[in-house]
C-alpha cells in the first residue's frame, strides 16, 4: 500500500464533508482544495556575495524536501547595483504529497517554535482565496541546524487554494488546523 500524507487523508475523510456542510456545496468538485504552496526568499545582499544565494537554495531544499531554484532579476536597477540576470533569491513550489507533508510540519512543528507566537493574522488573503505570510526566521524549522546558520533570514510562504473567496480559503485552512489569531 502506498503512503498517503496525514493531511491528505484528513482532507478526503473529514474536511470535504465539513466544508460542504458549512457552505452548502452541491458537488464534491466545488469544495476548495489546496493547489500548491510556494516558499520564496529574497536575498538582497546577493548583489555583493553570490554564495548567499547558494546558502538560501540549500536551506530551502532542506526545509521543503524538494530542490529549490535560484530566482534571477528581470531588469537592471542602478541604485541597488543590480544587473539583469543576477541571482537574487530562491523559491520552491510544492504540490501533491510534498505539499501536504510540508503543511503538516509547518502547522504542527514549525509554527509553535516561532517566538511569542499567538497565531497568524488572516490579513494576508489576497481576495481570491490565497494566503501569503512572512516568516522572520528560518531556524523555526527543525531541519535547519542552528549552529551552522550564518545569518538569520526570513521567507514568504504562499498557500494557493482553488477557492473563490477568502472566507472559503480561511475555512479550508482552519479545517487543516492552521493556527489563525483569535478575534
Amino acid at each position: 500500500m502506498a503512503y498517503i500524507p496525514r493531511l491528505k487523508e484528513e482532507y478526503k475523510s473529514r474536511v470535504i464533508a465539513a466544508l460542504t456542510e458549512e457552505f452548502g456545496y452541491k458537488n464534491v468538485m466545488q469544495v476548495p482544495k489546496l493547489e500548491k504552496i510556494v516558499v520564496s526568499r529574497g536575498v538582497g545582499a546577493a548583489v555583493s556575495d553570490k554564495k548567499l544565494v547558494d546558502y538560501a537554495v540549500e536551506e530551502m531544499t532542506k526545509i521543503t524536501g524538494q530542490k529549490a531554484v535560484a530566482t534571477i532579476s528581470k531588469k537592471d536597477v542602478a541604485s541597488f547595483k543590480l544587473r539583469k540576470g543576477m541571482p537574487i533569491g530562491a523559491k520552491v513550489t510544492l504540490r501533491g504529497e510534498r505539499m501536504y507533508e510540508f503543511l503538516d510540519r509547518f502547522i504542527n512543528i514549525a509554527s509553535p517554535r516561532i517566538r511569542d507566537f499567538r497565531g497568524f493574522s488572516d490579513n494576508g488573503f489576497d481576495g481570491r482565496g490565497n494566503l501569503t505570510l512572512g516568516i522572520k526566521e528560518q531556524i523555526i524549522f527543525p531541519e535547519i541546524d542552528v549552529d551552522k546558520v550564518t545569518k538569520i533570514a526570513g521567507m514568504d510562504i504562499t498557500f494557493v487554494t482553488t477557492s473563490k473567496t477568502d472566507e472559503e480559503a480561511s475555512a479550508l485552512l482552519k479545517e487543516f488546523g492552521f493556527p489563525f489569531r483569535k478575534g
